[in-house]
């Protein structure tokens, strides 16, 4: 028999029952518990240096790990329901009392995309009370749920439910409960209940508590007497906890972290987040270290209007350690202070600000996380004001510096910008032509060596012409750098350090510089169809000739503030000056040619990229101090046959030393969709030689081993580089349908995370080791995610 309620009635409450209930989109596609994401689909191209995490994987589910009475043809809209009818059909329905139903049989009610099974149903269509036993089941687009018994108010937004089990199609949560009450339409409690994402009847871990209440207002979620299990083992007991029902922040404690280093032994770590208003939070995060003692850190975030910053600060009462550094940190408080702060000041302009600090230079290099976090030999301070316009940019500000670099004094520092303003500009003047202007004036200060004021004045006029097949671009440039020392300058030896003699290169107070900087850049664009192995490809030959004029000027008798000599490679042919910085400019007097040619798929994608090329020196370099008549050969190829193979190299050989003064070489495999291979060399005569693999292997769709290796073979050179082994990095990782563990341990030779020369009386030779464990409960959170950072760091292509 078949019967039709009013729409606004009986099935309005039976949604909010389950245990984190709520309505899904209008039009949601299958539910995730049917379903998992394509990994294929989420695979990062090869050669990308960052790859974006993939989504949780539940590949391993069984596709069909729902309660039984799942019905895949009810409707995925539950925008209809405030309008739809409630159709209802049962073997027996009684009527007499005009405002009473009584249903039994077979009771089925079905509206939109809700529907609702009992054996049988009481409704008062009066008072809104009704009454359903017996194998109740209900569905909604973003839940089920069955229970032995369900009764409430609907007006009331009331009710309880018996003997529940649930499940939430797009959370993948499910569980049961003893019991479930509505308390309004708000506010529901449910009495020992559990809690998972694993698949229904197959808890690898769930939690188990005497009772949960959830309130969809403030989107919290309140457990007590809870106790996390996996399998059958209870191993996590909590009293009392929170925890977020949807998207919404909120305050309570995040999963600790867990590992062990050689210099701080085993680590703990139990943050607590203190969600204190929409546009500011806090964390705090109690640590322990077995070899140091407590340490406490803090983290505070604001964004007010025109305004957002952060503040991190940890504080270390009594170190009980040592330091292998040159300082004695033993018993002493030690801090860490990171501020930073992005201001509107007014339109087009800003404040941008950072503050850094640590008590002693050994604090990064005691507390890091040997995990996830490169070598920091300084930490950067400083302020501006930054601004511009449709065609201009300029800044002001201050820059210092603090060594962390144990085992290096603040010699190794670089010069302090006390203060600077930057200003540039390009300006069009027809559609071909522009003028720029880049200028620079800084005050440079750092204790023990000399010190001054440097501007740096750099005005230029280009020209761009040229097609899709050719293009010519000249320019013109003067550059002018004024310098005024500071008095005593005639005690500085060359290399800017207090000396006292009278072999100091610094003749002038006031030191100038002034020359022109011509160049003329041009080149062609050729291309044919062409088939290479039955495929068909566009290929492209681009000779290119680039010209540059520099006189030679002394510059002797300038200081080096923020100068050095950059390694020579492929761009730097076509370079105007080798030097970072201004306080050496090169001279020239040169030719570049170079050609390059391409293979293009049909889809526009560079299957192959080759060049080579060479300056030519038509006069002698006096700044280099070379009298060459021409560059090393510099060519550099990129091939990329198909989507699982990828090789990449460079190459310098120099006709002056006959012998091949630079190589690079990368070869990167994927294996199916979670595994990749890269092996390295990397080599620079005199200075550096070293080989390095990494891996991610798939064992199974369950099993993967990840692992890196770096060798470097002894060479000549000027640094103390360390020898053998540099750096060791192995792991393994277990994935399920709902849980993924991740055990990886390094060891690391101190000397290379530095790079510098052994300092006597300290411990640079020493290798050190750390270990990792991570726990990620599937829709529920992690341990803190340590461990991605190195294994991105390290292994080109993680995901």
């Amino acid at each position: 028999m078949t019967s039709m309620f009013p729409p606004r009635r009986l099935l309005a409450v039976a949604a909010a029952l389950a245990l984190f209930g709520g309505q899904v989109p209008a039009g949601q596609a299958a539910p995730a518990a049917r379903s998992a994401p394509d990994p294929a689909d989420q695979s990062c191209p090869l050669g990308s240096f960052h790859c974006a995490p993939r989504p949780l994987n539940y590949a391993m589910c069984r596709p069909n790990a729902l309660l039984e009475f799942y019905d895949p043809a009810l409707s995925q809209d539950s925008s209809q329901r405030a309008t739809a009818p409630a159709n209802v059909t049962a073997q027996h329905v009684d009527s007499s009392d005009q405002s009473v139903y009584h249903l039994s049989g077979d009771v089925l009610l079905q509206r939109a995309d809700q529907q609702l099974q009992a054996d049988t149903l009481d409704y008062n269509d009066t008072t809104t009370d009704y009454d359903a036993r017996g194998n109740v089941r209900y569905q909604e687009a973003g839940q089920l749920l069955a229970a032995s018994h369900l009764s409430g108010n609907t007006n009331a937004s009331r009710g309880v439910a018996d003997d529940v089990r649930y499940q939430m199609l797009q959370s993948r949560g499910n569980g049961v409960a003893r019991q479930g009450q509505m308390l309004d339409a708000e506010r529901t409690r449910y009495s020992m209940a559990t809690y998972s994402t694993c698949d229904v009847g197959h808890h690898v871990w769930e939690f188990r508590a005497k009772s949960i209440s959830i309130d969809k207002a403030s989107g919290v979620g309140v457990a007590r007497d809870a106790t996390m299990r996996i399998g059958k083992v209870p191993f996590l007991y909590l009293p009392y906890f929170t925890f977020p029902t949807d998207d919404r922040r909120k305050s309570g404690f995040l999963y600790p972290t867990l590992g062990n280093t050689s210099r701080a032994g085993f680590q703990i770590s139990t943050p607590y987040y203190l969600n204190l208003a929409p546009n500011y939070d806090a964390t705090l995060d109690p640590r322990y270290y077995s070899r140091r003692g407590p340490l406490l850190a803090g983290e505070f975030r604001y964004l007010v209007p025109g305004s957002g910053g952060q503040l991190n600060v940890e504080y270390v009462p009594d170190d009980r350690g040592k330091s292998d550094g040159l300082a004695d940190t033993t018993g002493k408080s030690r801090y860490l202070v990171n501020f930073s702060d992005r201001t509107a000041l007014w339109d087009g302009w800003r404040f941008t600000g950072t503050y850094n600090h640590v008590s002693d230079a050994s604090y990064l290099y005691d507390y890091g996380n040997a995990m996830s976090q490169k070598p920091v030999y300084n930490l950067r301070s400083g302020a501006a004001i930054s601004g511009g316009g449709k065609w201009w940019d300029a800044s002001f500000g201050a820059t210092t510096y603090e060594n962390t670099n144990p085992f290096a004094t603040d010699s190794s520092l670089p010069y302090r910008q006390l203060p600077y303003a930057l200003f540039s500009a390009e300006v069009p003047l027809t559609r071909w032509l522009q003028t720029g202007v880049d200028t620079s004036a800084v005050i440079f200060r750092k204790p023990g060596y000399v010190e001054g004021q440097r501007e740096d004045l750099y005005p230029y006029l280009s020209a761009d012409f040229g097609s899709a097949a050719w293009f010519v671009r000249p320019r013109l440039a003067w550059r002018y750098t004024a310098y005024q020392l500071e008095d005593g300058y005639q005690d500085y030896g060359r290399s800017g350090r207090l000396t006292g003699t009278a072999t100091s290169p610094f003749t002038e107070q006031s030191p100038t510089r002034s020359l022109p900087i011509v160049s003329l850049d041009s080149g062609l664009m050729f291309d044919r169809s062409t088939s290479l192995f039955g495929t068909h490809y566009t290929q492209t030959l681009e000779p290119r000739l680039y010209y540059l004029y520099v006189p030679y000027r002394d510059q002797g008798n300038l200081p080096l503030f923020d100068t050095n000599l950059m390694s020579f490679d492929y761009w730097q042919l076509f370079s105007t000056n080798q030097f970072s910085g201004a306080d050496r400019q090169m001279d020239a007097n040169n030719v570049t040619a170079a050609l390059t040619t391409r293979l293009l798929d049909n889809d526009g994608v560079e299957r192959l990229s080759a060049s080579i090329g060479q300056i030519r020196y038509l006069s002698r370099q006096r700044v280099l101090g070379t009298d060459w008549t021409g560059s090393a050969y510099v060519a550099q190829l990129d091939l990329q046959v198909n989507d699982h193979w990828r090789v990449n190299s460079s190459w310098q050989w120099s006709p002056n030393s006959r012998a091949v003064e630079a190589a690079t070489f990368g070869l990167q495999r994927r294996l199916g969709d979670a595994g990749i291979v890269n092996l390295a060399y990397h080599y620079r005569r005199g200075r550096l030689e070293q080989y390095s693999a990494s891996a991610v292997y798939p064992l199974s769709d369950k099993w993967r081993l990840f692992g890196a290796w770096a060798f470097a073979p002894a060479i000549e050179t000027n640094y103390e580089l360390p020898r053998g082994t540099v750096d060791a990095m192995l792991g393994v990782e277990y994935d399920s349908c709902c849980v993924t563990l991740r055990l990886v341990g390094r060891n690391y030779v101190n000397q290379s995370y530095y790079g510098t020369k052994p300092i006597p009386g300290t411990n640079t030779n020493q290798r050190d080791n750390a270990v990792m464990f991570e726990i990620v409960f599937k829709g529920l959170g992690s341990t803190g995610g340590q461990i991605d950072p190195l294994l991105r760091r390290d292994i080109l292509g993680y995901q």
